[in-house]
């Protein structure tokens, strides 16, 4: 396998047995309703909070992260370099897994990234 460590990811996560949450897609819609950005950094960085959001009310973190998937409507190196980031705040120093799939769509028409996560709860 390649060495991802320097992406900031991981290949493998090993979870201790215990209680597991599955969240559903992240999306950049803001938790008030309000507009979704039409941006892809603007989204990804939404859709990351909106992700946060979910591990804090789990009272999880990043390092619980099990895997991340990341759905996008135009993936491809760029537009992965245009997202990443946001993705990589999301894990704060963590290395979970990550699988990128490119879609044809998402649940809304002015979306174009969706975060998954699978979450090992902590205690």
């Amino acid at each position: 396998m390649p060495d991802s460590t320097g992406l900031g990811y991981s290949q493998i996560s090993i979870v201790e047995a215990g209680r597991v949450a599955y969240v559903s897609g992240q999306v950049a819609v803001p938790p008030d309703g309000g507009a979704v950005p039409t941006g892809l950094a603007d989204q990804a960085r939404l859709a990351a909070a909106n992700a946060r959001a979910a591990l804090d009310a789990l009272g999880a973190g990043p390092e619980d992260i099990a895997i991340l998937r990341c759905f996008m409507t135009d993936l491809g190196p760029d537009t992965l370099a245009t997202a990443y980031p946001a993705v990589l705040e999301l894990f704060a120093g963590a290395a979970p897994c990550v699988t990128g799939v490119g879609v044809a769509a998402l649940a809304g028409e002015d979306l174009k990234i969706e975060l998954e996560l699978t979450v090992r709860l902590p205690g």
